[in-house]
Parts: structure tokens; C-alpha cells; sequence
């Protein structure tokens, strides 16, 4: 490594031009790179509903219903009126009403009244409206100035715009806040005004680098898009501060600054590259996912994390070699104190929080696997936001509504009557819409117009259009889709379509619980493989991985005691990023506890081992759980807002474990990792 060390130093100014040209590139190329808000879209592409979906665009122009659009206080005519103001929007394919399930000519007294009652309730009108995916913005858009912001309108055409729109501002803002503060704290815990640059200097570059290079996926999820650059920013900081840390070590008995920096990367690769493959390895699992936001999110983390590495130990000594005269004239006093007496509080308590610990760690496992969960994204978006307050308003008045497609082949319609009639016994089904039920099984299909025969039937299959009472998920919903298969499946065995938002909520439910074990077991395993080859040990990355794990399980297990509901993509994403993302700590702390027990007993050597890490520990963490905090707090998104608390709550957890656990167990199991010949008392 010596020998790419001295090229690198050897020729800084063409190394510094390299990666300042291939930042910019892939910042242009960053605008290039689509973001994708839908979650049914990460779904796999062999799960039903995303089959019954692909089916449907290719039998029928309109899709499925995927919004909602109330408008309060009007007459049929008035509400008729609407309706082809709407159908005018571009992007919208099809809008449904009340006069496409019965005949409005007749008193409504006259027709059924929970089928008039889906679409017009108390003087409101309720249309189930159809948007083209790639037109959803404008859309949306536009049918708010049709309606007014008197009126409401929720789906998921409206969830994905919304999320699209409010996101981008909101993580500008947080990235913004959180540059700041880690300047902050890169002053607080370097020894020059210039470090603190060269330290955001680099990892800019390495983001910019990282995200430009996103392109080659074509498109990434809207996490990826909101946490993936923060979370690289916080993740990575602490292999700058480590090299310049140890060049400045170095420079103390070399005076030569290429070979001091020479020596500082030979003296860091191993520490660096050991905490970066676990983090990287973290972040990988993510890959072994069946829902693909996962996969998205870990690679593009894992990718970022390898970008990090390659920027420390090429781009960021040569920064340091053209800089280092200015960042002597920038010398300040240090600001942070020693933390002796720190670690001296530490040996004493560390033992006690080693009991502690212990009774904790069965109970936090326990209540961490059984939280209740929100699968798709039905409620993202609280009511203290538009959309949240619309969703609730429609809900008032016609209930939890959603909309199913059935398809099923169209020639025998005395079958589909059949079918028909079953789904109508169920209770959670308010009316159909089919070929059988709005024109009837007796009528030629010559006798309708071209534009309402399209509606029903393609030249392949005939669709039922349910009108269902119940909400976008949860045990209702998903007992409904299970029985609703279950009929369609005794009449059309494995010739039957079902799409819906309830249905790609079951199917997603049913995707991501499945990842939960294997996840983590992966990212557990791998991580472990690594630490064992590196660490050279089989108990200490046991004792290193049990910590982070139980820091995880502690920060799983506070919604359950304070009995809120949880994002279950939130939840299983967490999981890995707290591994990877602070497994790093206790590696840090380990290692230095080796060193120092060359030289001391145990219980100095764990002061000593405090004092040293402290400061680094905290520089990483603080920012790690201030973006986690940030993200929770500015962002009205609801999965993203419950990450990133997960990841501040879970940062402070690992932080507090690192500090005040591991000592103790350090401690306790030193004499089966520290050899005898090495031991003092």
C-alpha cells in the first residue's frame, strides 16, 4: 500500500483536478436521475397486484382508480358538471360517478341506497378519478384549481404528488441545517479553522460523486433521494477526521509532510477500511430484500460508503499536502476537554450498566418484535397536512373507501353473473360495476356505444370495478383480499386479476414481513464474518455485534411501550442502517482497548481508551443523530419523519451502549481475547 500512498502524494495537484472535474460531472448528472414516489412500485415484479396491474394497462386505456376527488354541497347536475371538468384534466384516463353504477334518471329514492350512497352522500359528490402515472404532477395539480382547496381529494396519485413536491424543499432545508452543524462540530473537535473545510470539502465531493453516479440505475426511491446523501455525510465523517488526526500525529516526529502522510495512511487503512467493509457489508443486506426500496437504498449506501473510502485515501491527502501550510497559520486552541475524568467515571459505572444491560436486553427484544405496523401508504401523511385533513374529511362523510379491479375473461357471462352475485353477498362490497351488473348479462354487447363498452370489457377479459367499505389496510382489509381471491379463484382457477390499493398493501405486507429474518441475518452474519477475519477473534465480534444489536433492539422497542403504530419499511430499514452505520463506534473502541492494554491494567486501560475516543465517537454521532432528529422533525413525510427519529433515538442508544456498555464488557471478558504475555493487572 506504501507504494499508492507515495503516488498519491507525489502528485496532489492532478489528483485534486481529477476528483473536482468528476464531482461537477456527476452533479449535472444527478438532474438526470428520476425519483420515484410510488411505493407500489418497489413491490416485486412477479407479486399479484403488480401482475394484475401490468395486465390491465395493456387490456385497458384507464387504470385502476387511484384517487379521490369530494366536492361538497352540489346538485346531481352541478355534480354531473364537475365530473367532465375533471375528465378534461389531462393526464386523468377515466372518472367514475354515481351515474355509472345506476341510472340517474330515476328518483334515487328508487335505486339501492349504499350503492347511491358510495358516490353521493348529503348533498356530496364522491368521484373515483384514474391519473396516468407520468402525468400525476400536473395532474394533480390542476384538478385542485378545478375543485378549490374547499373541496378534498386523497389516493395515491395524490400521496405520490404531494410526496414529490413537499420532499424536495424539506431536504434541501435539512441538508442545509446539517452542513452547519457539522462544520460545528468539526471546529469544536479539530485544532485548526481550516479543518473543518477540508473535511466538508471532501465529503462533498464524495456525495456529489456518489449521487451523480446513481444514474447508472436509472432511477432511485424517494429514500434514496432523501436519506441517502445526508446518511453518507454522517456515516463517512469520521474517516477525514481520522486521517487528518493521525497526519497530525505524524507530523509531530516527521517533519517531512509527505512522509508523514504517508505514514498517517499507512497507520489508518486498516482501521478505516475494517469499520468501512463492515458499514458497506451493513448497508449490502439491504440488497437481500424481496421489496425493492431496499435493494435501492443499499446499494446506493453501500456505494456512497466505497466512494467515501477512495476520496479519503486519494483525494483527501492530496487536499491536506496542498493545504497544511495554511492550515498551520488557521491554528486555534482546543476547545474540547480531555475527557479523563470521563473515562474515569466510566470505569466506575461501568459494571452497573453492565447489570443494567442485562435485564434490559431480553425485554427490549421482546417488545421490539412485537410493535404494530402500517404497511403501505395510506398514512404517511398526518392530518396536520393538507392531504391528511382532505383524507379525513372524505372519510367523515363516505367512510374508509377503496376500489378493486377484477378481471376475469369476458365470454361466459352467466359465470361472471355467478361471480357477481358471491361478491355481492360480502358485506364490505357497497356496489360493482360490471358489464353483467350495469348493462346486464341479456344485452348484446353490440347494442352499447364503443366508449362504454371499453369501460367493461377489453377484447380478452371483463372487468368488475368494486366499490369496497374498508380502509387501504389492515386486518379487515387484508382478510377482504384474501377472501375476494378466494371466490375469484373458485369460478376462474389461475385465469382471475385483482388490483387495488388494499391489494398491493396485502401483497407488500406480505413481501416485506418475509425480509424481516432474512435481513437480518444476513447483515448479522456478514458483519460478524468480517469482524472475526479483521478482529482476529470470535468474542469480540460477538461482544461488538450484541451491543449494536440490543442498541437496536432498545430503539425498536420504545414505540411498542409508548403504544405507536410503525411504518414497518421504517422499521426494517433501521435495522441494518444502525448496524452499519454505528458498528464503527465499538470497532473504534476495541481496538484502541487492544492498544492501551499493551501498555496498562484494565481498568486504566478503559480510561484511556474513553479519553481517546471520545472525541471521535461523538463528532460522528452527534451529526448522525442530529440528521436523524432533522429528518424526523422537518419532514412531512411519515415514513421518512419515523427513519429518521429511528435513526437519532438509535444513534443516542448505540452512542450510550458504546460509552458506558462495552467498557464493562471489555472488561469482564478481557482475559479470553487479550493474550497472557500482553495482560498486566
Amino acid at each position: 500500500m506504501k507504494k499508492f500512498f507515495k503516488q498519491i502524494v507525489d502528485h496532489p495537484k492532478q489528483i485534486v483536478i481529477v476528483f473536482v472535474l468528476a464531482a461537477i460531472i456527476c452533479a449535472l448528472c444527478q438532474q438526470m436521475i428520476r425519483v420515484d414516489y410510488d411505493m407500489n412500485d418497489y413491490l416485486p415484479k412477479n407479486s399479484p397486484s403488480t401482475t394484475a396491474l401490468d395486465l390491465m394497462e395493456e387490456e385497458f386505456d384507464g387504470g385502476i382508480p387511484n384517487a379521490r376527488v369530494m366536492i361538497r354541497d352540489v346538485t346531481i347536475p352541478e355534480a354531473l358538471a364537475m365530473k367532465q371538468e375533471i375528465e378534461q384534466v389531462g393526464g386523468v384516463t377515466d372518472v367514475t360517478w354515481l351515474d355509472d353504477a345506476v341510472s340517474i334518471e330515476e328518483p334515487l329514492a328508487m335505486q339501492d341506497t349504499d350503492t347511491v350512497e358510495t358516490y353521493y352522500k348529503d348533498g356530496n359528490a364522491l368521484f373515483s378519478v384514474t391519473i396516468e402515472e407520468e402525468k400525476q404532477i400536473a395532474a394533480v395539480n390542476e384538478i385542485r384549481e378545478v375543485i378549490g382547496d374547499d373541496n378534498a381529494m386523497e389516493g395515491s396519485a395524490v400521496s405520490t404528488v404531494v410526496a414529490t413536491q413537499s420532499t424536495v424543499s424539506e431536504i434541501s432545508k435539512i441538508a442545509v441545517i446539517a452542513v452547519l452543524f457539522v462544520i460545528f462540530i468539526l471546529i469544536l473537535t479539530t485544532t485548526s479553522w481550516l479543518d473543518a473545510f477540508l473535511v466538508m470539502a471532501g465529503l462533498g465531493v464524495a456525495i456529489l460523486i456518489n449521487a451523480g453516479t446513481n444514474l447508472i440505475f436509472g432511477e432511485i426511491s424517494f429514500v434514496t433521494n432523501a436519506a441517502g446523501n445526508i446518511l453518507q455525510l454522517a456515516v463517512s465523517l469520521d474517516y477525514s477526521v481520522f486521517l487528518l488526526h493521525r497526519f497530525t500525529e505524524c507530523r509531530q516526529s516527521q517533519p517531512d509532510a509527505k512522509t508523514a502522510m504517508v505514514e498517517a495512511l499507512s497507520m489508518s487503512v486498516s482501521s478505516i477500511l475494517s469499520s468501512g467493509l463492515t458499514t458497506v457489508i451493513g448497508f449490502l443486506a439491504l440488497c437481500m430484500m424481496q421489496f425493492r426500496i431496499g435493494p435501492d437504498l443499499g446499494r446506493a449506501l453501500a456505494k456512497g460508503i466505497a466512494i467515501s473510502l477512495i476520496v479519503v485515501f486519494a483525494f483527501m491527502p492530496a487536499l491536506i499536502l496542498l493545504t497544511y501550510k495554511l492550515e498551520d497559520k488557521l491554528k486555534h486552541k482546543e476547545f474540547m476537554p480531555s475527557f479523563h475524568k470521563f473515562g474515569k467515571a466510566v470505569q466506575k459505572l461501568m459494571l452497573p450498566c453492565v447489570i443494567c444491560f442485562v435485564i434490559l436486553i431480553v425485554p427490549a427484544y421482546l417488545a421490539s418484535n412485537s410493535n404494530s405496523f402500517y404497511y403501505g401508504a395510506s398514512k404517511i401523511f398526518g392530518p396536520s397536512t393538507q392531504l391528511g385533513a382532505d383524507t379525513e374529511a372524505i372519510e367523515e362523510i363516505f367512510g374508509k373507501q377503496d376500489t378493486y379491479v377484477l378481471l376475469v375473461p369476458k365470454e361466459d357471462k352467466a359465470l361472471q353473473k355467478t361471480l357477481s352475485d358471491e361478491l355481492h353477498k360480502l358485506p364490505e362490497i357497497s356496489s360493482i360495476i360490471s358489464y353483467v351488473d350495469t348493462v346486464g348479462m341479456e344485452i348484446p354487447e353490440s347494442y352499447l356505444d364503443q366508449a362504454t363498452y371499453e369501460k367493461l370489457c377489453s377484447d380478452h377479459y371483463t372487468r368488475l370495478v368494486l366499490s369496497i367499505d374498508a380502509p387501504y389496510e389492515g386486518q379487515e382489509t387484508f382478510h377482504l383480499v384474501k377472501n375476494i381471491r378466494s371466490i375469484a379463484e373458485k369460478y376462474y382457477s389461475g385465469e382471475w386479476y385483482l388490483a387495488g390499493q388494499g391489494v398491493s398493501t396485502y401483497d407488500l405486507m406480505d413481501t416485506i414481513t418475509a425480509d424481516m429474518t432474512k435481513v437480518n441475518l444476513i447483515a448479522i452474519g456478514a458483519v460478524l464474518i468480517v469482524l472475526i477475519l479483521t478482529l482476529k477473534s470470535i468474542t469480540l465480534p460477538v461482544i461488538l455485534v450484541l451491543s449494536i444489536e440490543a442498541a437496536i433492539w432498545i430503539n425498536l422497542s420504545v414505540p411498542y411501550f409508548t403504544d405507536q403504530t410503525i411504518f414497518y419499511i421504517a422499521y426494517l430499514i433501521i435495522s441494518s442502517v444502525q448496524l452499519g452505520a454505528t458498528v464503527d463506534y465499538a470497532i473504534l473502541f476495541t481496538e484502541r482497548y487492544k492498544e492501551f492494554r499493551e501498555t496498562y491494567g484494565k481498568k486504566d486501560a478503559i480510561v484511556q481508551t474513553v479519553q481517546a475516543v471520545t472525541v471521535s465517537i461523538l463528532t460522528s454521532g452527534s451529526a448522525l443523530t442530529v440528521v436523524g432528529f432533522l429528518l424526523g422533525k422537518i419532514s412531512t413525510h411519515g415514513l421518512l419523519s419515523q427513519l429518521g427519529y429511528f435513526l437519532g433515538k438509535g444513534t443516542l442508544c448505540s452512542l450510550v451502549i458504546v460509552l458506558f456498555v462495552l467498557p464493562g464488557l471489555l472488561y469482564l471478558f478481557d482475559g479470553v481475547f487479550i493474550k497472557k504475555k500482553k495482560q498486566k493487572i
